[in-house]
């Protein structure tokens, strides 16, 4: 629903108070949906990718997109989408600054909802992503939601705030926050294995049939009828941790897709989150890097 033009900078370093050298910059087409879209099609999945475009920003976006190679159906805005920006620097740390999307009138929201109802009697999930751009209320992904289960269509929800707990009662099949977010929906912290098992818990019970806890470099828990898991990475060096949550959610989904093996899927999308934070920029690890990195996550139930 807020797709962006990603600008990724990598500097030499960063510093306050002194001056970077740029040593390469990149333009790519953004948002958790378009970045789902690229991991799950890198795997040899097929998707379709819905969002809106408009403006300069937005014909830009066009052509980024267009050079994916997975399908897309766009849906013209008036005004323009956002340009988020992430600068990298050779030692790993990251700053992304997103804007916060364009403004969105009842008539488009109107269309981008039947588009995405429309595409439904094709698919078999329907992954909803990321913020919503300002006029679109917190409960359009549960509205979404609803539709797709009473078509018998599996629904991921990755996203955050008010959208998340809206989503979240109307019953999602997978549900995906990262650590960050889930404390912002509990209101406390969350900082030992304790604290995420019993987080993973309690998002349950908020509505969501099952659980992905994503923990960055700890990997993630997950909650599925009843029983606690926990997929632990092996240590990496990472370079740009920024789209590796996205890399996890796209590879969950990708690999639930082909076995239902709720387990297993946790793995190949820690996998995936693993092998892209050791990528320099924001970058997805393709399907070999990623199944390198799965033989050396263990998964064993909390």
């Amino acid at each position: 629903m807020n797709p962006a033009i990603d600008r990724n900078v990598m500097a030499d370093r960063l510093v306050f108070e002194d001056r970077a050298y740029i040593l390469a910059t990149r333009e790519s087409a953004g948002g958790r949906g378009v970045n789902a879209s690229c991991v799950i099609h890198a795997f040899g999945g097929r998707t379709l990718a819905i969002a809106p475009y408009g403006g300069k920003s937005g014909r830009r976006l066009q052509e980024l997109i267009g050079a994916c190679g997975f399908p897309v159906k766009l849906v013209k805005i008036r005004n323009q989408i956002r340009t988020n920006l992430t600068i990298s620097d050779k030692q790993g740390l990251t700053v992304k600054l997103n804007e916060a999307g364009p403004r969105l009138s009842g008539e488009e929201l109107a269309r981008l909802e039947k588009t995405v109802t429309t595409a439904l009697a094709n698919a078999t999930w329907l992954v909803l992503c990321g913020s919503l751009p300002p006029g679109v209320p917190d409960d359009f992904y549960a509205r979404l939601i609803a539709v797709a289960r009473a078509r018998g269509v599996s629904t991921v929800l990755d996203t955050d705030g008010e959208a998340l707990l809206a989503g979240l009662e109307a019953g999602p099949t997978v549900v995906t926050p990262n650590q960050q977010e889930a404390e912002r929906l509990l209101s406390r912290a969350l900082l030992t294995r304790n604290h995420f098992i019993e987080a993973a818990t309690r998002i349950r019970d908020h509505g969501a049939e099952s659980v992905v806890l994503s923990l960055g470099s700890r990997g993630a828990v997950g909650s599925f009828e009843g029983r606690l898991y926990e997929a632990l990475p092996p240590r990496v060096d990472a370079v740009c941790p920024i789209g590796a949550g996205d890399a996890l959610a796209a590879a969950f989904v990708w690999a639930m897709s082909r076995t239902r093996d709720f387990p297993d899927a946790i793995r190949w999308g820690v996998a995936a989150g693993t092998a892209s934070a050791r990528l320099p920029g924001l970058a997805f690890a393709s399907l070999d890097q990623t199944r390198a990195v799965y033989e050396q996550v263990e998964i064993r139930s909390a």
